[in-house]
């Protein structure tokens, strides 16, 4: 009996794996889960996501009526309001006049803008990659954040606070059975699968940007071609 093909939320979780763990293992994260830089090695963080998720959540508003990608755009994921408040928090309330993205968050947020708001395959790449990490691997982030940094009444971890979804683990399920319904031609399975690895390149590189906090040293990694 022939082995049914395995789905495709499947697929893409075992064909990203490696890029995935090369992001989840650069020093920055490792240094501040472990409580290793000082606050500012943090706000740096949020200034970060900030600008990424300006990008994507301009994207999101482009795609909700879209038939494929419209499917995957909901308000309980949004994240700006949260940072937003972080931010106000961490740097007070004229954090945007002092505070700015690397040139590597620049080059990541670019590319969202560029496809993220025209193509529905490459909106859900970018889309899959930011919040079911933040479903997941982020979730302890935020928890180990808020321990060393003494952030545990919530100020300064909004970003983390997913109110509206009382069950990642099945919010994440049920987000992939979305993507296992999708009726995708090779072609736009291939171009999803593409700028999965590509988020997740442009990913490292912010997190080697961020290496200038940790106390060791700064991290080298390849440019994203």
């Amino acid at each position: 009996m022939d082995t049914p093909p395995l789905p495709f939320s499947a697929r893409l979780r075992a064909a990203t794996q490696g890029a995935h763990a090369a992001a989840e293992g650069q020093r920055y994260v490792t240094a501040l889960v472990a409580g290793e830089l000082d606050l500012a090695g943090y706000l740096d963080l949020v200034v970060q996501h900030h600008a990424l998720y300006q990008a994507l959540e301009s994207a999101a508003e482009a795609m909700r009526s879209d038939p494929v990608a419209g499917g995957f755009v909901d308000d309980a994921l949004t994240r700006l309001p949260a940072l937003e408040a972080d931010l106000t928090e961490l740097a007070g309330p004229d954090w945007a006049l002092r505070t700015a993205p690397h040139p590597a968050t620049v080059a990541y947020a670019d590319r969202i803008r560029a496809v993220a708001g025209t193509s529905p395959v490459r909106f859900i790449a970018h889309h899959y990659t930011r919040y079911l990490g933040d479903l997941s691997g982020g979730l302890y982030i935020g928890r180990a954040v808020a321990r060393r940094y003494g952030l545990t009444d919530g100020s300064g971890v909004a970003f983390y606070a997913f109110d509206l979804i009382t069950r990642p683990k099945a919010y994440k399920e049920a987000y992939r059975a979305r993507l296992d319904a999708l009726r995708l031609s090779p072609a736009d399975e291939a171009a999803l699968l593409d700028e999965v690895l590509l988020a997740y390149r442009h990913n490292t590189a912010v997190f080697a940007a961020l290496a200038r906090h940790v106390p060791d040293g700064p991290e080298i990694t390849e440019a994203v071609a």
